[in-house]
């Protein structure tokens, strides 16, 4: 299969707000999510379009700058993640620094807003890698630090992590109910394999694995790989298992019967 990648550009042609915004492998995944590779121009600010329906999620990997609404502001310092809270709170993103991210945007289904009316991360969510859990996972190499950003049912089917480690990665089976992209940070410079297919990715580059696809990253000695990923449940039923009671309590009654009827022969 051909890998989907969305390499970095090297040169930046800003409009005159100092702002530069593109679709990231347009037409790749058609089931509700699209992502943006955004470029600010230091001293600029952009106020991003607000969704009353939409997830968005704000990945910023490179540059410093803030986010202010009309409550808070944020300070962006390092690898930041920030959710709007849909259209209630309009924000901006100010730059302090040239700065790159990626905005997410995430159509809602009748499961997503069923699972998001139940429990939900509070909105506007801001969380810097600093405050993110480390986890451990046996596909990962000891020398891979990595961090749980959004867990799933926090805000709907997308979750997020980020990856970090020098000489060392990531080898995994296929995930058969989740899509996974992957935002390269840092100094990144490894193997990416999707399937039988070889590629070298680096810093600022995109790219997408489609459920069940096996998949590694891997960067040799002297090396980085660097890198958040941010993946979405392919099919609502994998992620929305609610037992119904009434069938519980029949298997309960059935297997009582079968029981008793052993017994009592």
């Amino acid at each position: 299969m051909a890998l989907y990648l969305d390499r970095k550009k090297q040169n930046v042609i800003y409009d005159s707000q100092g702002f530069l915004i593109s679709e990231l492998l347009p037409g790749s995944y058609r089931k509700g999510i699209h992502f943006y590779r955004c470029s600010l121009k230091a001293g600029y600010s952009h106020c991003p379009e607000l969704y009353k329906d939409k997830i968005v999620l704000l990945l910023f990997g490179f540059g410093k700058g803030y986010i202010t609404d009309e409550r808070n502001a944020y300070h962006i310092e390092e690898v930041v993640f920030y959710a709007p809270d849909f259209d209630h709170v309009p924000y901006t993103v100010h730059a302090v620094d040239d700065m790159e991210f990626v905005m997410a945007v995430v159509d809602m289904n009748q499961w997503d807003w069923e699972v998001y009316r139940e429990s939900h991360a509070r909105l506007p969510f801001f969380r810097p890698i600093s405050k993110c859990t480390m986890y451990v996972q046996s596909c990962k190499g000891p020398g891979v630090t990595s961090w749980n950003v959004l867990l799933g049912r926090q805000l709907g089917r997308i979750m997020a992590g980020v990856v970090r480690a020098n000489g060392d990665g990531t080898v995994e089976k296929g995930h058969p109910a989740v899509h996974r992209w992957n935002y390269c940070l840092g100094k990144s410079d490894f193997k990416f394999t999707v399937g039988d297919e070889t590629t070298r990715l680096y810093s600022g580059d995109w790219s997408f694995i489609p459920a069940g696809q096996d998949h590694s990253l891997v960067a040799e000695d002297g090396k980085e790989v660097y890198y958040i990923w941010f993946e979405h449940f392919a099919r609502e039923k994998d992620f929305i298992v609610k037992p119904d009671p009434q069938k519980e309590r029949c298997e309960i009654c059935r297997r009582f019967m079968q029981l008793r009827r052993k017994t009592l022969l």
